[in-house]
Parts: C-alpha cells; structure tokens; sequence
C-alpha cells in the first residue's frame, strides 16, 4: 500500500537547476513585429535579440523532443543471481543478486557511519583534508564561492604545503560540472585556480561537459539555462581510505581501501574525459580524448562509456578473485550504482527498478527526495506494487526558489502539481492506507536492512540527463541498522502528513497557467 506523501517543512533549502519562463507564443508575436519593423537590421544582431528575449521559453519545447520515459521493465536475473528469496551468502541474502550486476565491497559495518549534520559533513572533510598523505578527491556539481568554501581550499593548500615539506606523494585531484562551475565572474575555477597554479604538478581539476550540449544548441543557451542539458551530479570525497557518499540531507562515511580505490577510479575515469582547467583559466582535452562538444557525439559517448566501465568491470573482476582466495565474511556489503544515461550506463537505473518491482506485499519502503518528481516508470512501479511505501518529500517553503522575482518563483508550485496529481492517483486507487533515500524493512525485521544514498533524486533528469552516482548498503550489522532507522525517524520527525486538505490550502494554490506548462518543464526537474 502506498502512503500519502510526508511533506518536510524544516529541511534545509537546495539549489534548483531548472528555472524556465513561460509565454512562448506571445514571445513569438512579438518577435516576428519586431522583424518586420527592423528589416534593415544585420540578420546577425536581429538573431541574437531574438534569441535573448525567447530562449528560455524555447527551452520549454525542448523536452518534446527528448525520449520518452520508458515504462518499467524488470531486470534480467542472471544465471546463479538469488532472486527473491536470495542465498545464504553474505549479508540480508534478499538483495545479494545486486552482485551479479555491479561490484560488491564486503566491510565491517562498524566501518560505516551516518554523518547527521551538514556541520559535522564539513568538520570530518576539514579534518580528514589536513591528515591526507596520498590523494584528496572531490567529485562534486560545483565548489562555492563563500567562505566555507574558501576554508576548504585553504586545508588543502596547507596539506599541499606539509606534503612538499615531508617529500610526501600527496595529489588532489576536483571534478566538477563545466557549466556549473563556470557560472559568473566568481565562480569554482576561479576558487581553485590559485591552488593548481601553485601546485600543477600535484592538483587536477577537471570540469565535466556532457556531449548533449553543443552545437548552435550552446552558442545561443546563456549560462544557468545551459545546465538544463545535463551536468556532472556525482557527490564524492574521498581521503587516504576513507569515503564520504553524500545526499541531499545526510553523508555516509566509510573507511576502506577497496572502496576508496574504487571511487578514486571512477572518478579518475570520469576526469580523463573531462576538460582539464589550466592555470591561465583556459581548458583542454587530454592527448587522445574525444571532445565532448567539437568531437563526434557517438565517438564520444563510446571512448566515456568504455573508460567508466572499464572501472566497473575490473572491480567486479577483483571482487570475484577475492571470492575465490576466501576472503573472510564481512556483516556488511556496499554496492556502487552508477547511472550515466548519455554515456549508454544505467546500472542504477536497472538495480533501482528491480528493488521496486521485487518489493513484496511484507517489505515496508521508505523513499525520501527532496524533490518529488519520480519518473513515470518509478512512480509506476510504486503504485502497482505490494510493497508498503512511505514518502518523504520537501514542502514549497523550503525549495531554493520558493519567494523568488519573477516565474522562478513558480517553481515550487510546480512541484505542489505534481504531487497533487500524484496524490489523486492514490486515492483512485485506494492506496491511501499505506522523501530520493531509500530505506528498505523486510518482514519481521524491526530496523532497515537496506538503504541507497547519493547523488540521484529518481526524477527524469537524474536518470536521463545527468552524471549520477551512489551506493546500496546491505547490512546484517545491529548497531548500523539502528543509525539507518535513527536517520530515517530523524527526517520524518520533522514532517506533517498530507492529506486532501492540504492541497485546498491557500499557500498550495498552483495558478492555472503553471498546471499547463509542467508537463513541459518536469523532464528538466
């Protein structure tokens, strides 16, 4: 049965990345005057002011012409793979055929800790950057401009420091999103450029292009527009062995070397074909790399997809040698989901469905998002399933653009929409006896034995467009199950039930215009 939806009113406000203007067809009118009267004009000049005044309620076509989301499909179970009943190997044996189609890291769950507070997520970052000898790696959207912000450069410019001091071999190396990152005069290539002239030979920091935006497509889209396109989403820290996943609200912290191999591997893959910043503030390929946006897309696509998953398959191959030396059990199992739609990689996407549809009438599943816009499929598998759902989501008062000028400030109403009608559609189906984190009970099981943390919010912009990735943690570990329910009694502590009501409320008015043009703009959410 499918839960009404928890609305949280204290979580912390997030950045949006999809502001759009509506009114194309006026714009149009307009524009065509306007060409007429000033005939005289240089076609190029007339282009351009025609492009400024309309591009963002062009954009609103744009997902008319992307893929459809397709309808659920179930993932092939692989020849050996425990279904639904499992093995009797590892950890929660329910969820062990996760192995078959992505790496397995077996730890001690005394290994893995739940960072509560976006306090405490920096303070353990700070801390863990000064005490690094071998490599910093921060995979990110983007770096800040703040003082925050600047303190983190500053530890790693002191840890740079005491590693020249002490000849030591430590290397930095940041990925971030090209176009977030280079929004503004004041932006993440300007916070670290000071730190990669000073230490070229120890720090990289590679800005991540997604091969969709190109072409006429890029010289007319203005920068925040342009991050509509898809952008590098995957939010991963690493220090010496120790890893922190983080999501929207809470950090996962880890201390393992398999797993920090893995992550600075697939961070290192994802930065080889990357543009590479410069300390004069220009950008280049590495020798032998397609570029993302001057290079053929398919070339491009298939060099990225070859190099990722070749980090992915020698994990898996390393895991199995492991296996058969008899690595000793461990009460915990960490899964890596990666999902790089424009680069041809799903896994996420594939283990994320299979855990939907496999949800019996005896599991309980929480999800939690701080932006409630599943994609048809998610939304599909929830509501056709046996499984018990609870759902957490963000209310309009804490989005990023709730209160702002203009039609940004409509966003969040859009969201109200979309719930709404997701709303209805429990009631129709009289699901209503029964926020994106998910944590996964199992029959008989008083705490969770299952939850996903990092980068993706289930909706058709992480599993389309973006670079998304993060973890499975399958636990048998008591003291671990009880931080992962603390975590999720934490959150909905801080909610308040939905009901018919609500949406009746003035605050929650959506304005009639704004139901006509979300089905438009929700593939860019």
């Amino acid at each position: 049965m499918c839960s009404v939806i928890s609305v949280s009113s204290k979580c912390p406000k997030s950045a949006h990345k999809t502001p759009v203007l509506p009114g194309f067809s006026l714009q149009v009118t307009r524009l065509t005057r306007r060409f007429k009267k000033n005939g005289k004009h240089p076609l190029r000049r007339e282009i351009r002011r025609v492009f400024h005044r309309v591009l963002s309620s062009v954009l609103l076509l744009a997902p008319l012409l992307a893929e459809a989301d397709p309808a659920p499909r179930r993932v092939p179970r692989t020849p050996g793979s425990a279904g639904a009943q499992g093995s009797s190997d590892g950890p929660c044996p329910h969820f062990t055929w996760m192995s078959q189609h992505v790496p397995a890291f077996r730890v001690p769950g005394t290994h893995v800790h739940v960072l509560t507070s976006p306090d405490q997520f920096y303070q353990t970052m700070k801390a863990r950057i000064r005490t690094a000898q071998r490599r910093v790696v921060m995979a990110s959207l983007y770096l800040g401009t703040g003082q925050l912000e600047q303190e983190l450069v500053d530890c790693m410019e002191e840890a740079l420091e005491r590693s020249q001091e002490n000849t030591s071999e430590l290397k930095v190396s940041v990925l971030l999103d090209y176009t977030r990152g280079s929004r503004g005069l004041e932006n993440s290539r300007s916070m670290l450029l000071p730190l990669l002239s000073r230490f070229w030979s120890q720090v990289r920091v590679s800005l991540y292009h997604t091969p969709d935006l190109r072409g006429l497509l890029r010289l007319l889209v203005p920068q925040r527009f342009n991050e509509t396109i898809g952008v590098q989403h995957i939010k991963v820290y690493l220090f010496d062995d120790s890893v922190i996943i983080s999501g929207y609200d809470t950090e996962y912290y880890c201390k393992y070397y398999c797993m920090a191999d893995f992550f600075s591997d697939l961070v290192e893959a994802v930065s080889d074909v990357s543009l590479q910043l410069q300390p004069d503030d220009s950008v280049s390929m590495m020798d032998g790399m397609v570029h993302p946006y001057k290079g053929n897309r398919q070339d491009f696509s298939r060099a990225a997809q070859s190099r990722i998953m070749e980090v992915m398959n020698e994990a898996r191959l390393r895991q199995r040698l492991q296996e058969e030396n008899g690595e000793r059990e461990e009460d915990t199992w960490v899964f890596p989901l990666v999902q790089m739609k424009p680069l041809g990689i799903s896994l996420d996407e594939q283990v994320t469905q299979r855990l939907l549809t496999d949800a019996g009438s005896d599991s309980t599943v929480f999800l939690t998002s701080g932006y409630f816009n599943l994609t048809r499929a998610y939304m599909q598998l929830v509501l056709g399933a046996g499984a018990r759902y609870r759902i957490l989501t963000a209310s309009p008062e804490v989005n990023g653009f709730f209160g702002a000028k203009g039609v940004a400030g409509s966003i969040p109403a859009a969201y109200i929409h979309i719930a709404r009608q997701f709303y209805d559609q429990v009631l129709r189906l009289g699901q209503e006896e029964s926020g994106v984190r998910l944590w996964y009970y199992l029959s008989g099981q008083p705490r969770p034995c299952l939850t996903l943390i990092g980068s993706p919010n289930f909706g058709y912009r992480s599993v389309h467009r973006d670079l998304e990735a993060q973890i499975a943690i399958v636990t048998d570990n008591e003291e671990l199950q009880t931080q992962l329910q603390e975590e999720q009694e934490r959150l909905y502590r801080r909610s308040s039930e939905v009901s018919s009501s609500t949406f009746e409320r003035p605050d929650r008015h959506v304005q009639l215009w704004v139901k006509l043009v979300t089905p438009l703009i929700k593939n860019f959410f």
